[in-house]
């Protein structure tokens, strides 16, 4: 713990991260697409919207624990599905999915994992899960069943991958999935020895050659060939009536991530989704799209209250969570910063950075003067134009 007390913000972690991992591997966990307007549009929405505070409330008892599909988690953030999170960190899905079970937050494993689903699940008990589900039903089908069998409660469902966005930084960094061969790709991680080390030929030795494990009911391709490809099946087919499909089979919690309009989110509702999540994959898909905190007040306008709409992308302070919940969102989801404490610090330094989030928001609701988290109304923010003036 002495260790990670320089860790003041979930900011040092990613510069600590930049300097851990390997150039290819960095690109792909920090990177968005194209020219990045999305990636900086995610962090630039936050700084739209100043607080308004309140004085001379009592505020020792305030509490930010959130009652979320009948469970009450510590706080009101969770861990978002990352891909490859054990590319990134010695065995990453289970240091986030252990991580999260001690912090009491809720954890999404990826369908994109090298660790296979049924392992997280036996390590927290309480995980989702993120389906990149193809576009055939009869692998729908399987799928759905091979995580049912898992003892996974919660499906959620990614609607804004049709087809991969052009991440161009992978490409001039020399990643690609799965990775090639090459003496590029030695030297890489010749120079990053701490990371070569401790994580990948740390993984090789004891667990095997990684695998893309979860994309399908069958297991997939190495990470390290020259010829596998991964196979995601025809998600460009992907329809409305696969969402009927899967709210039929799945008798669990169903959740629809990547929604950006207003009308998705009701027809998500329409189709028996219990929650949907607001996001543009972390602005890693169609450059330009604007910042899910922008489309937050529409959506939840649309929706109301029948069920909870959550929000992911940009998320690195106390600050930014509660100015989404002003707007509108139950919860909210933080994705890299995470990644970046696990790639560092392992298990104890995902728990030092979910404690310095929750440190925040318990800080930041003192000062706000308030002391539940349904207080974070829109009328404690106030729009702000880059100049940071009144508008």
């Amino acid at each position: 713990m002495a260790a990670l007390a320089r860790y003041l913000s979930l900011d040092d972690f990613e510069r600590a991260a930049y300097r851990h991992l390997p150039r290819r591997v960095w690109a792909y966990v920090s990177g968005g697409c194209e020219t990045d307007a999305s990636l900086n549009d995610n962090r630039s929405a936050f700084g739209d919207y100043g607080f308004i505070t309140r004085a001379f409330v009592a505020t020792s008892r305030r509490s930010q624990a959130t009652t979320l599909f009948g469970r009450e988690w510590a706080s009101p953030f969770g861990i978002a599905p990352m891909g490859m999170a054990a590319l990134a960190a010695y065995r990453g899905d289970l240091v986030l999915a252990r991580a999260a079970a001690s912090s009491n937050v809720p954890m999404v494993m990826s369908g994109s994992s090298l660790i296979r689903m049924e392992d997280v699940i036996a390590a927290n008990p309480e995980a989702w899960f993120q389906a990149y589900v193809p576009g055939e039903p009869e692998r729908i089908l399987k799928l759905l069943g091979r995580v049912e069998a898992a003892g996974y409660k919660t499906l959620v469902v990614t609607a804004d991958v049709p087809v991969s966005g052009n991440r161009e930084n992978n490409i001039r960094a020399g990643f690609s999935t799965p990775l090639r061969p090459s003496a590029s790709l030695f030297w890489d991680g010749l120079t990053h020895p701490a990371w070569s080390l401790g994580t990948f030929l740390r993984t090789c030795v004891q667990h095997g050659m990684p695998h893309f494990e979860n994309s399908q009911a069958t297991r997939g391709a190495p990470i390290l060939a020259r010829n596998a490809m991964r196979d995601f099946g025809a998600r460009d087919h992907l329809h409305w009536d696969h969402l009927a499909l899967i709210r039929k089979r799945w008798t669990g919690t169903l959740i629809v991530k990547g929604l950006m309009h207003a009308a998705d989110a009701a027809t998500a509702r329409e189709h028996g989704a219990d929650g949907v999540i607001v996001s543009n994959h972390g602005g890693r898909q169609l450059d330009g799209t604007v910042a899910p905190l922008r489309v937050l007040p529409g959506i939840v306008e649309a929706v109301g209250r029948d069920i909870p709409v959550m929000m992911d992308s940009g998320i690195r302070r106390g600050n930014d969570v509660l100015k989404a919940l002003a707007l509108g969102a139950k919860f909210v989801f933080v994705g890299r910063p995470f990644n970046y404490a696990a790639s560092v610090a392992g298990e104890a330094g995902v728990r030092h950075a979910i404690a310095l989030l929750r440190e925040e928001i318990h800080r930041n609701m003192a000062l706000l003067g308030i002391n539940t988290l349904t207080e974070m109304t829109p009328d404690r923010l106030m729009r702000m134009n880059p100049n940071g003036a009144q508008t």
